[in-house]
């Protein structure tokens, strides 16, 4: 004959035997064997009996299910220290001990066999938040809080606003901190305050990775307890791969959980919860664990940690967009240094084409430079020359940038700019002859304007490149110049210094990639260092 059983409520507050050749009927109907007035519970939920080694247990096609160890089963057998969950309520199973039979062995003080320890696991399904749900609805659904008319029904009710309140103010106090890491802190911190527990960790994912990454570990034992290495993988691979809470209330004797890392770090009771994102992602991890006892923990205090994961999750998420918008922003206003607002945009907007590092591309390099500068500056006050070139290099760049080129950098009075890098067009050559046309034209203005002000007239000499250069860029991810180097670099800026007084120097292959190409004269080639010819240049008309 099978065995009896008892399947016992995670929050004791129901038993039912189970007993060989009964069926029984669980249901939210009056008329069912086990009533459960619960709304997550059919009237019809599903049906329970003796089997041999433990409870047979069938779904009779719930609306919201019948859940072993927090798989979703529909026919199957459930053993002693099994969870057993119907709709979003859960039973232990456990097997009724036997009288001891002669020569069995020595019996307990109650004449039954001594039990073996058993260690209770609690799995939970989390609750999904309702699309547009605000923060306090969202942690009213996450505590189990009933509504306002309902609320002095139950003492349990009354928990649960307690809880709810509890929550409410910790929300209050997590929404004021942006910082992500200050925010883990103090989320740790509250966990300390609110949990009876002796070390505490959690983990995110980083972007781009499915692997959790420990982020922060603390412990009341000091800090030589504190490490992130402690956190079961057991536990954090099945709360992440099946979005649920865990529970072991004994972790060393728990053989779904049973580890190198739960025994080495003599860990007696555990939780897990995962963090989850508005839109039902896995941010992280929650995780904390008592060393000092087994049974530290029961069911209302999973579902305490349920709830307060999911307030910690809306802070963890507001936390990381508000790190993002202030990275993209601190990035983009880099860019706008050195590129056309509308490409600083396309860079920002295209964060993967710009990391650091680089890479080698064809571009269109442009020098220019002010012609005898240095002997004109010694001439003039200090303030005179900044003004003379502040307004010189704002017209310049104004020209580069409209015609999509990017700033390089100034060296002195000289300017560097470019087309192709980092991101190119067909016409890049095209738009760099122009911004050279239009840089000679608009100094002609500018002279005209400083002779009314009786600042010096200036002229300045251009050169013009198309080659293969390494473009890529150097510095940090908060502060990034961008900038290209090689020979082809190097033949621009001696075109340069060959150019005259208005000017414009461009090279053979700069020429040939010119689709609409101005009038040009031939000039004598030059000869440049690495090369054994000297190279053709074209002085182009405007």
């Amino acid at each position: 004959m099978a065995d009896a059983f008892k399947l016992v409520s995670t929050s004791g507050d129901q038993s039912v035997d189970v007993k060989p050749g009964v069926t029984l009927t669980v249901g939210r109907a009056v008329s069912s064997d086990v009533p459960i007035y619960d709304p997550t519970i059919s009237r019809q939920h599903a049906q329970i009996t003796a089997d041999d080694g433990g409870v047979h247990v069938k779904d009779l096609g719930s609306s919201n299910g019948t859940f072993l160890n927090g798989s979703r089963v529909t026919d199957v057998v459930a053993t002693p220290n099994d969870i057993v969950m119907f709709g979003k309520v859960s039973f232990y199973v456990r097997e009724v001990a036997k009288p001891a039979q002669p020569g069995a062995g020595p019996p307990s003080a109650g004449g039954f066999p001594a039990p073996k320890p058993a260690a209770a696991t609690i799995v939970r399904h989390l609750p999904a938040a309702a699309e547009g749900m605000d923060l306090a609805g969202r942690v009213q659904r996450l505590s189990g809080g009933a509504p306002a008319e309902e609320a002095a029904a139950t003492a349990e009710t009354a928990r649960s606003a307690k809880k709810l309140e509890l929550l409410l103010e910790i929300s209050k106090a997590l929404s004021r901190q942006q910082d992500v890491d200050k925010l883990l802190e103090s989320v740790v911190d509250f966990t300390f305050q609110v949990m009876a527990v002796d070390r505490v960790s959690i983990l995110l994912q980083e972007p781009g990775s499915a692997e959790l990454i420990p982020r922060i570990s603390k412990s009341r034992l000091g800090e030589g307890a504190a490490s992130a290495r402690h956190v079961p993988k057991s536990i954090v691979s099945q709360a992440v791969s099946e979005r649920v809470a865990i529970l072991t209330d004994n972790a060393a004797e728990d053989e779904r959980f049973k580890g190198k890392s739960i025994l080495m770090q003599s860990v007696r009771s555990a939780m897990g919860a995962p963090l989850m994102s508005s839109t039902g992602d896995v941010l992280g991890l929650i995780y904390v664990d008592n060393l000092t006892s087994t049974h530290a923990f029961n069911a209302e205090d999973l579902d305490f940690l349920i709830a307060f994961s999911g307030v910690a999750s809306v802070a963890i998420e507001n936390g990381q967009l508000s790190d993002r918008i202030r990275r993209e922003a601190l990035v983009l206003s880099n860019f706008q240094r050195y590129f056309s607002p509308d490409l600083a945009k396309q860079i920002a907007d295209h964060g993967e084409e710009v990391k650091l590092g680089g890479s080698k591309r064809e571009v269109v390099i442009l020098f220019s430079d002010i012609r005898g500068f240095t002997s004109m500056s010694e001439k003039m006050a200090p303030d005179d020359v900044a003004q003379l070139l502040r307004e010189y290099f704002t017209e310049m760049v104004e020209i580069i940038f409209r015609h999509g080129g990017t700033l390089d950098k100034f060296i002195g009075d000289a300017i560097m700019a470019l087309w192709g890098a980092p991101l190119a067009t067909a016409d890049d050559a095209d738009k760099a002859m122009r911004a050279a046309i239009d840089m000679q034209r608009a100094l002609v203005q500018l002279n005209q304007h400083w002779e009314a002000t009786a600042k010096p007239h200036i002229e300045i000499g251009i050169g013009i490149n198309f080659g293969e250069v390494f473009a890529g860029n150097i510095g940090s991810e908060q502060r990034l110049e961008y900038t290209v180097l090689g020979d082809a670099v190097n033949t621009a800026s001696r075109l340069c210094s060959k150019a005259g007084k208005g000017e414009i120097m461009i090279s053979e292959p700069l020429h040939q990639r010119l689709k609409s190409p101005p009038e040009v004269e031939a000039r004598e080639p030059i000869p440049l260092k690495g090369k054994s010819q000297p190279v053709p240049i074209y002085l182009a008309k405007y």
